[in-house]
């Protein structure tokens, strides 16, 4: 039998098979999308629930008017319905919206409310007949506004930013450091200033600068309602300065003599702090009234006082010999 026998074989063979193959596949998609269409009539025709989005928007606010609330705002709404309708909800070009009107619902006290009520009856209007509500979040809607009180107040971090163990935290920056906030002139009396959102931030070795959220106030808004934030580090390093021992509560006609007459106080600072702080706010100190109590040869001495940029400060030795000396 020649090659060309072989081919003409295997090809009438595999056409044949590729032809059941073919048929049996068109069969089962066939049948496969009449029981799909099927099954989706019968699931259409059942009753399911749904969540969907209702846009409300306050309209006919007047000019003297700030808004604390976002005059924006939606509703998370679950409804039970045929599946067509729910389908018709989640997909339709239908815009759904409830328009509230601000002279209608706002009081006195800077504050407007739509009951739970109200607010299904709007609601129902925007849905077929059919359609039955389930749940409304938020149940009762809020908003507020004023008639332009405001003030400022100062940014101030909440939360803690720590750098890593070489470094140390020189400083935070806000930009900007004052906000305008808007409100009842009975909140603004009582608001000091304006939080950052929670912040956690740790092990930063470099400065940091973000966008910071303010934290919300039901019934204020900020102006900006946004800040950045810089934080500054800088490299811990350790150095020490000889400081002289002063007598403290001396009485008038004593001198008080020690030896040494100066101790090593060591310390860790920023490198950039260390060149600009003032030195001469090291106090070292030994109590003349702890001395005279005392029946050691030796008195103690205490450091008193330091630079602000200066953190762990020590001395070197704790008590030194000393003489009590008549002027």
């Amino acid at each position: 039998m020649d090659r060309y026998r072989i081919y003409k074989i295997y090809r009438t063979i595999r056409n044949s098979l590729f032809a059941v193959l073919d048929r049996e596949f068109l069969t089962f998609l066939f049948f496969l999308v009449i029981s799909g269409s099927f099954w989706m009539l019968i699931y259409l025709n059942e009753t399911h629930e749904a969540e969907i989005s209702i846009p409300i928007e306050i309209h006919d606010i007047p000019q003297n008017v700030v808004m604390m609330s976002d005059r924006n705002d939606t509703l998370r709404v679950v409804v039970r319905d045929k599946g067509y309708s729910l389908l018709s909800y989640l997909y339709g070009d239908k815009e759904r919206k409830l328009r509230i009107g601000f002279k209608s619902h706002a009081k006195d006290n800077g504050r407007g409310t739509l009951s739970a009520n109200e607010l299904h009856k709007m609601i129902y209007q925007q849905l077929y007949s059919s359609s039955k509500i389930v749940s409304v979040k938020p149940e009762r809607y809020d908003f507020y506004y004023s008639h332009g009180q405001s003030k400022k107040v100062p940014v101030r971090l909440n939360g803690k930013i720590q750098p890593d163990s070489n470094h140390y935290l020189s400083g935070v920056i806000f930009r900007p450091s004052m906000v305008d906030v808007y409100g009842s002139q009975k909140a603004l009396d009582t608001l000091k200033h304006a939080l950052t959102e929670y912040l956690d931030i740790k092990n930063i070795t470099d400065t940091l600068t973000m966008s910071v959220n303010l934290n919300e106030i039901k019934g204020m808004k900020f102006v900006p309602s946004v800040i950045k934030l810089t934080a500054l580090t800088d490299v811990l390093t350790e150095e020490n300065v000889e400081i002289p021992v002063v007598a403290k509560n001396m009485p008038e006609g004593k001198i008080l003599r020690t030896f040494p007459s100066k101790v090593k106080v060591t310390f860790t600072i920023g490198a950039g702090d260390f060149r600009k702080a003032d030195m001469k706010m090291f106090k070292v100190v030994a109590d003349y009234k702890e001395i005279v109590n005392s029946t050691s040869e030796k008195c103690n001495i205490y450091l008193e006082s330091k630079p602000k940029e200066v953190i762990n400060a020590r001395i070197e030795i704790k008590e030194v010999d000393y003489l009590i000396e008549e002027q």
